[in-house]
């Protein structure tokens, strides 16, 4: 039995709805449907404005959530891990309307993230056990959650539910943002101290949930290269003999034209900053335990045609096991 298992940053995609309101007055009003009400709101209202750092949380463009949509129909894998979804109701509504329905498994818990940006997975195969990491904490420092969105542990089943395939462990570590009003050096090296600390986090966390031939994945926007010293102490620990499922993708297209150009074949992520080349890594990563390796078959990156990206700045990867 052949499987794909694919990740995608599906770069913000919020619902179309950022405010919610309990207005008293026009509660059980009959309107008509083309009908307007202006209502100013008084001291003594309900209401609720969703925003992040002083702005107003909007939904994801329709021409790039149809976008990302089709990218995900041509990709069809059978089961994909997502970051960077808004809830549940966003994803069920996306799989429904835009996926024609494909997965009929989904599952995605509210994490630690204020921007609301959650992890969340996509499957055609039944699902069993899901634990969510979002409280688990550092030793160097205890009193804050580790994961400042979370670790999604999930069973994949197979189709009789009588036994267990693999498990996925969908991740999305710290980003490299560094709030205007923090100084950079500074901010830049909290965050790197914090990506290793998820990483010895997820290093801890799996040993103690697997056993060596266990068939498990590690997967998710890492938000650094496979060769970073933040990510080393899952991806180079000896105990866990992981291996990188994308290290020799293949693209589904060639890479739209740059200067200089990428050189690599195996990313991600394009950046680039005023007045310097672009720079190009694999922070979408797959990581196969060793009983997963030896069963790979091939991957892929599905490449896309602007070098701002096809409705995400992430493009996604998927490799192929024959379980």
């Amino acid at each position: 039995m052949r499987i794909t298992i694919g990740t995608f940053n599906l770069n913000n995609l919020f619902s179309r709805y950022n405010f919610k309101g309990e207005i008293a007055a026009i509660r059980n009003q009959e309107m008509e449907v083309d009908s307007e009400i202006f209502y100013q709101f008084g001291p003594g209202d309900r209401f609720r404005i969703r925003t992040y750092r002083g702005k107003l949380v909007n939904a994801k463009e329709a021409s790039e959530t149809k976008t990302v949509a089709d990218r995900i129909l041509n990709m069809n894998v059978d089961v994909l891990a997502v970051q960077e979804v808004e809830d549940i109701d966003t994803l069920r509504e996306f799989n429904r309307v835009h996926l024609e329905g494909m997965y009929p498994q989904l599952v995605l818990l509210e994490g630690n993230d204020p921007r609301l940006i959650d992890v969340g997975l996509l499957s055609k195969f039944p699902l069993g056990a899901v634990t969510s990491w979002q409280h688990a904490v550092h030793p160097e420092d205890p009193g804050q959650k580790v994961f400042g969105r979370d670790l999604l542990e999930v069973q994949i089943l197979n189709p009789t539910r009588t036994r267990v395939l693999f498990t996925v462990f969908n991740a999305h570590l710290k980003s490299h943002y560094v709030d205007f009003r923090e100084e950079t050096d500074s901010g830049d090296k909290a965050n790197r101290v914090r990506r290793r600390r998820q990483s010895e986090a997820i290093a801890a966390i799996v040993k103690s949930r697997t056993r060596p031939r266990t068939k498990y994945a590690i997967v998710g926007d890492m938000n650094d290269p496979p060769d970073s010293p933040e990510l080393a102490p899952f991806v180079r620990d000896p105990e866990l003999g992981l291996t990188n499922g994308l290290q020799d993708a293949k693209e589904t297209r060639p890479a739209k034209s740059d200067t200089p150009p990428p050189g690599v074949a195996a990313w991600t992520h394009r950046y680039k900053m005023a007045g310097q080349p672009a720079s190009y890594e694999l922070y979408d990563q797959i990581w196969l335990s060793p009983s997963m390796a030896e069963r790979q078959s091939a991957s892929w990156i599905d490449r896309r045609t602007k070098h701002g990206g096809d409705g995400s700045d992430h493009d996604p990867g998927w490799v192929e096991i024959d379980l």
